[in-house]
């Protein structure tokens, strides 16, 4: 049977002229705006678990709990704090015992960082470690997004079953190290993780930060990237237990060690360290893998030192201290702009402020006077 032919008069009513010789043909059935299976695809957020639970989890070496509770920590909710704070305060006895390998790694732009943790980590695998590398990717000024693409960068080491990576936005923190990279050192170390790497954004301000959470220090330069000595700043090389000439492969073998031979040489005219240890340079090639296992026997050779002479301790507790006053300054941060009254105060202030009505530092100590009045 014949389709019958659609007239104009069928799309507009008010055309009832059948006999017009315009015939207006079906057009293509237009699909959804909105995918009809896109419901397949949303993922339900994880409900929030007991504390028993993520323990549990943890110490089994669960990786999905773990990513699940260093997310918790990372929260800025005020219902996730009581949660997070007791995941920690049992983590820390077991991170205590396990007395782990922390490595802050950081490095000039184009020296290769992540290259060389996927090459020396899946080296550290290979000899029976297990290692945890909490990578900080820097966060946009204007949109506060991160790209958190390091475990595109990782493809190797990211499904490594004894390697876990977790990026984490720096989301504005000073030096490039997330908010709380160092609670989450110690889940990962009560996860049985005996080996942390901590990765900065590069070199800046982030090396005091990770000096105050990890154990050895490692720097990573390249050569031939202008003058090797000026371009680096003394104290970030005073701050280095180890330097690493990376990308010391095919034409570039010469320069490197000539590069090394001018670290080692201005390393010795830096004062003794209280540790003991004597940094050195090495050379090293993520894609020929010459070089790793002599990084590996400086940093053995460091933690028998330190674990020998009591340093190893020593530093943990003054760590300790050092992250005592930094979380004191964050609760009291967190109190300041929690507080209700302060919360309906702070737009008005803050538009004076834009409008030139009142001073910063003026609008600062009449509302932390107000936050004395309301606490």
């Amino acid at each position: 049977m014949e389709k019958p032919v659609a007239h104009q008069g069928d799309f507009f009513p008010d055309y009832d002229n059948k006999d017009s010789s315009l015939i207006v043909n079906e057009g293509v059935k237009q699909p959804p705006i909105m995918n009809p299976y896109v419901k397949k695809f949303y993922r339900k957020k994880p409900e929030i678990l007991s504390v028993d639970q993520y323990m549990e989890g943890i110490t089994s070496g669960n990786t999905t709990i773990l990513s699940q509770a260093i997310t918790l920590v990372e929260s800025y909710l005020p219902e996730h704090r009581a949660v997070a704070q007791e995941i920690i305060r049992r983590c820390q006895p077991i991170s205590a015992e396990r007395r782990s390998m922390r490595i802050g790694i950081t490095g000039v732009p184009g020296a290769g960082k992540s290259t060389f943790i996927e090459a020396f980590g899946s080296y550290l695998t290979s000899r029976g470690h297990k290692l945890a590398v909490l990578a900080i990717d820097p966060s946009s000024e204007r949109t506060k997004g991160s790209i958190l693409g390091d475990k595109t960068r990782m493809e190797t080491l990211c499904h490594d079953p004894n390697a876990f990576i977790r990026p984490s936005p720096s989301a504005g923190s000073l030096g490039g190290v997330a908010r709380k990279t160092r609670e989450t050192i110690l889940l990962c170390e009560a996860a049985g993780f005996d080996t942390v790497f901590v990765e900065t954004v590069g070199v800046g301000q982030s090396e005091t930060a990770v000096h105050s959470m990890t154990d050895f220090f490692l720097l990573l330069l390249i050569s031939g990237a202008g003058d090797d000595l000026q371009g680096i700043k003394r104290g970030i090389m005073e701050m280095s237990d180890l330097i690493n000439v990376t990308k010391a492969d095919g034409n570039n073998i010469e320069k490197a060690q000539m590069a090394r031979v001018l670290y080692v040489n201005a390393l010795h005219l830096f004062p003794p360290t209280e540790s003991g240890w004597v940094p050195t340079a090495v050379t090293s090639s993520a894609v020929t893998k010459a070089g790793l296992d002599e990084i590996l026997q400086k940093i053995e050779s460091y933690f028998e030192l330190v674990r020998g002479n009591g340093y190893y301790d020593k530093r943990r507790r003054e760590q300790a201290r050092y992250w005592m006053y930094e979380s004191i300054n964050e609760s009291l941060k967190a109190m300041f702009y929690e507080n209700p009254v302060i919360e309906k105060l702070l737009p008005e202030y803050e538009e004076a402020v834009l409008e030139g009505k009142l001073e910063s530092f003026t609008s600062a100590a009449e509302l932390i006077d107000k936050y004395k009045e309301n606490s």
